[in-house]
């Protein structure tokens, strides 16, 4: 483990230049986040230190388009990094990887509202709730919005929100997404979860504000993604998100379980291990593998969704797989907690944070198992599977 001194050496990324997620930055990022751990907790929000270590890494410009200094990264890549960080603290990698997902999500607006946001460098934070919420009426020129909108994880340190709302007025009233700056909404404090505690996935406020026409786009851009752009801007969204919720928790999950090893290997005060019961072993084996199979599992995914020809197929099988991993993620550290051990009487203790964290990733409503079966299942039928 580094000294926090140490920690925030770490040499910045030259600007105008992409480097993509440095490994080396990535660790740095991951060991003060680990340093910070029961400040964040207690705030309820990551440290200035942790968020400014992110944005060294490079999680906030991954997306962000080459034109505006990013570095229109990989699926594969962004999963990779947010695991690292979360090893470390699952609260600063689902930061992470929604501050980049966002980023891919802005790079869909009208180029002159891409240029308000990136203008000035890629490095910016976006925070966002896609679920929408509140209205937007159409005025000239643009979209009077109005609302309150529920978990927008990292808006503390955010710059601009992206928030979806249903029009007032449109046949059906489709969703569009706005962005607005951060200056602009009010936040109010209602996060206090135990799981991704440090997320400060508050609620925010927007009273009324015009959005010109350059700041939105379709919600159902964002589902379906836009053709002629980069793969990484292009691709539909349960194509990767999935995935990328999924690797916060991969990253706890791996910590959880060394942890719970080096528990399990330490002798109590009769000279006996846990380890070397055979119900021991065999819930470090079926939990060691779960986790490994589900990383691998989002690593495939991952590497569909940089590579692969995009069908409905393609999606679905994606969407299955990151909720699948993330059931088999909870099902592994929930075992291993309900072993016992001192670890159980310690809410405080590093293993049940980690424990909280998987357990909140896998709530999530993007890695729900029964829509992403029904989407796979029906993807069979419109794709003219064979029967055989």
């Amino acid at each position: 483990m580094m000294t926090q001194a140490e920690v925030r050496q770490v040499p910045a990324t030259p600007r105008g230049r992409p480097e993509g997620l440095r490994a080396e930055a990535v660790r740095w990022a991951a060991d003060l986040a680990v340093q910070d751990t029961s400040e964040a907790r207690r705030e309820r929000r990551l440290t200035a230190g942790t968020v400014a270590a992110l944005e060294t890494a490079g999680f906030a410009r991954h997306f962000v388009p080459r034109r505006w200094g990013g570095d229109e990264g990989s699926f594969g890549e962004v999963f990779r990094a947010s695991v690292a960080v979360g090893e470390a603290c699952a609260s600063a990698a689902w930061c992470a990887v929604l501050w980049a997902a966002h980023g891919r999500f802005a790079a869909l607006l009208p180029e002159k509202g891409q240029w308000e946001i990136w203008g000035k460098g890629p490095d910016v934070r976006i925070a966002a709730v896609l679920m929408p919420s509140g209205s937007a009426s159409r005025v000239p020129g643009g979209w009077l919005l109005q609302g309150e909108w529920n978990l927008a994880s990292g808006i503390h340190h955010a710059h601009w929100v992206l928030l979806a709302a249903p029009e007032a007025d449109g046949p059906g009233r489709p969703a569009r997404v706005f962005a607005v700056p951060r200056s602009l909404v009010t936040v109010r404090d209602t996060w206090n979860a135990t799981g991704l505690r440090a997320t400060g996935s508050n609620t925010v406020v927007l009273d009324r504000a015009v959005v010109p026409d350059s700041r939105s786009v379709s919600f159902a851009t964002l589902l379906t993604g836009a053709e002629g752009l980069p793969r990484c801007h292009s691709a539909p969204a349960h194509l990767a998100g999935g995935l990328m919720f999924c690797a916060p928790a991969v990253g706890a999950a791996r910590r959880a379980l060394a942890l719970w090893t080096r528990w399990a290997r330490t002798a109590a005060l009769d000279a006996v291990r846990p380890l070397d019961r055979p119900s021991v072993q065999e819930r470090l084996a079926r939990s060691a593998a779960e986790i490994q199979a589900a990383e691998l599992m989002l690593r495939t995914a991952a590497g569909r969704a940089d590579a692969e020809p995009v069908t409905a197929e393609l999606v679905a099988a994606n969407r299955r797989d990151a909720a699948v991993a993330a059931d088999w993620l909870a099902t592994a550290v929930d075992r291993l907690v309900r072993t016992g051990g001192a670890h159980l009487r310690d809410p405080e203790g590093e293993l049940h944070h980690h424990w909280m964290d998987v357990l909140a990733v896998a709530s999530h409503g993007a890695l729900r198992l029964e829509p992403a079966a029904e989407a796979f299942a029906r993807s069979l039928d419109t794709g003219g599977a064979d029967d055989a």
